[in-house]
């Protein structure tokens, strides 16, 4: 693969797909989309553990361009969401486009080009802007625990989900109480010999309230267009409201604290196991999670809690914290992602330095978009965009909307190298500290993966509204960029 191209995406999950419908809706034909794996899909092709789905509602979960109304309920599974975007994709005629099974090895910019040179195993490309769409949990957090290497039955990450490993009847240990392992836990219940669930912390769950569509329901979705932009409506208000109980709001956080209080009492009826499940920490300050199943399955005889976090593994005996030790004869690590460290940063060569260099102390841009030091660069999904409220693919499509303003404003003042002013970036730096000052992700007394602890800078989610982003960066007028000139000026390559 050579040649140039005026922009190469990198990642075909929501991020990069959506990318590429905006660049297509703008009339800019010239583009890739590289992707490492077999097929698009990103989290939703990676993850496929059992009871796997979205917690956010699926008419809300998708591109406002393409509604689908066939989703079979108000969250839709993962494999579902992996088919929407593979058929949107289809539908949007983007398979020409697609490098799949080509991972990025390397991108460094090339100022006397003024173009990112990037390698692949198909070989070198040039693209006179990079976009990264790489998502933000993509690889797992495999904890530091000792002699866990040594384990001698089935071990793997929940998002590596290993497909061989035959779990009926077996004593299985899920360690985390994250948003995976709280689907996970009640599927294993009901197949595997035993359940051990070691929990560090526990966390904040409130009712799923799953909804099942109808095929009338369906049906009325596909004939009205105008019911399903309704309801995506509702939704997206529902969301928008969902922001104060999130943030810290003291009326909204304690109406929203005591439903997920009743919620737990009136799932689990032992007093000591409802302690060990109730959370010392604000509402708000790690994600909220969302189930039906988890408690009930929790205080089942299936599932054994252990209340402790997993420090050690000797043969097949896992060693909790306090001494606790426990047979098992397989090991699930629902431990998260590296979600502040990410991996795709090694590989971006800038002016000056990596992209991981930049981030050191924690990632940093303008408008959650754009970094200082690397020209033509765009981040999606990246610093500052993720939601702890509402879908993160309203984010994505504010962001690829930018990028199409940015290129489009770049070619009305000949401007082909566009350079994020420093000190926009840390002006933009410094607003988002001001504002996660006092929420309960900074404030709220737990550890969360938002938080960088490098620099404890609130450096993945946006501290505000979608409303509130899509006025911030459609207040964005190019003013970030610093004058380049022409290369013609320059001299060099026209």
């Amino acid at each position: 693969m050579t040649g140039r191209v005026e922009v190469a995406i990198v990642g075909a999950g929501f991020a990069g797909i959506g990318m590429a419908l905006a660049l297509q809706r703008a009339g800019r034909e010239s583009f890739v989309v590289l992707e490492r794996a077999a097929s698009v899909g990103g989290t939703w092709r990676e993850n496929v553990y059992p009871g796997v789905a979205c917690d956010v509602p699926s008419h809300l979960y998708g591109f406002a361009t393409h509604p689908h109304p066939h989703w079979s309920g108000l969250y839709a599974r993962g494999d579902e969401i992996h088919r929407y975007l593979q058929d949107v994709a289809a539908g949007a005629g983007l398979g020409g486009r697609l490098r799949l099974s080509t991972p990025l090895l390397q991108a460094r910019w090339d100022a006397a080009a003024a173009a990112w040179q990037l390698d692949t195993p198909d070989g070198a490309l040039t693209a006179e802007t990079l976009v990264l769409a790489c998502g933000r949990l993509t690889e797992p957090q495999i904890p530091e625990i000792s002699g866990l290497e040594t384990f001698p039955g089935p071990l793997f990450h929940s998002a590596r989900w290993d497909q061989d490993a035959d779990l009926r009847g077996a004593r299985v240990a899920v360690v985390g109480t994250g948003a995976s392992a709280v689907q996970l836990v009640p599927e294993l219940a009901r197949t595997a010999g035993h359940v051990t669930l070691f929990q560090r912390t526990p966390a904040w769950i409130v009712p799923r309230g799953a909804v099942a569509y109808s095929d009338a329901d369906r049906a009325g979705f596909a004939a009205d267009p105008a019911v399903l932009a309704a309801l995506r409506a509702d939704l997206y208000a529902e969301g928008e409201a969902r922001f104060a109980s999130r943030s810290g709001d003291p009326v909204a956080a304690a109406d929203a604290r005591a439903v997920a209080l009743a919620h737990l009492h009136a799932q689990v009826e032992d007093p000591a196991l409802r302690a060990a499940l109730t959370p010392d920490y604000a509402f708000g300050c790690k994600r909220v999670l969302l189930s039906d199943a988890f408690y009930p399955a929790v205080a089942s005889t299936a599932v054994t809690l252990e209340p402790h976090a997993l420090t050690a593994v000797e043969g097949r005996t896992l060693v909790a914290a306090n001494g606790t030790r426990h047979e098992v004869d397989a090991v699930v690590l629902a431990t998260g992602f590296a979600s502040t460290r990410q991996p795709y940063a090694d590989l971006v060569h800038g002016e000056a330095q990596t992209l991981a260099d930049h981030w050191s102390t924690g990632m940093t841009s303008f408008a959650s978009t754009v970094v200082a030091g690397f020209p033509n660069m765009f981040v999606l999904n990246g610093p500052n965009a993720s939601l702890g409220h509402s879908s993160s693919v309203l984010m994505m499509e504010e962001q690829a909307s930018y990028v199409v303003r940015a290129l489009a404003h770049g070619d009305q003042e000949g401007m082909p190298v566009r350079r994020v002013r420093p000190e926009a970036e840390q002006a933009y730096t410094d607003e988002i500290a001001v504002a996660a000052a006092s929420t309960p992700w900074i404030a709220g007394g737990c550890h969360n993966w938002y938080v960088d602890e490098r620099s404890g800078r609130l450096a993945l989610l946006w501290p505000g509204t979608v409303d509130a982003f899509r006025a911030r960066l459609a207040a964005a007028d190019g003013a970030e960029f610093l004058s380049t000139p022409t290369p013609a000026t320059l001299g060099g390559i026209p």
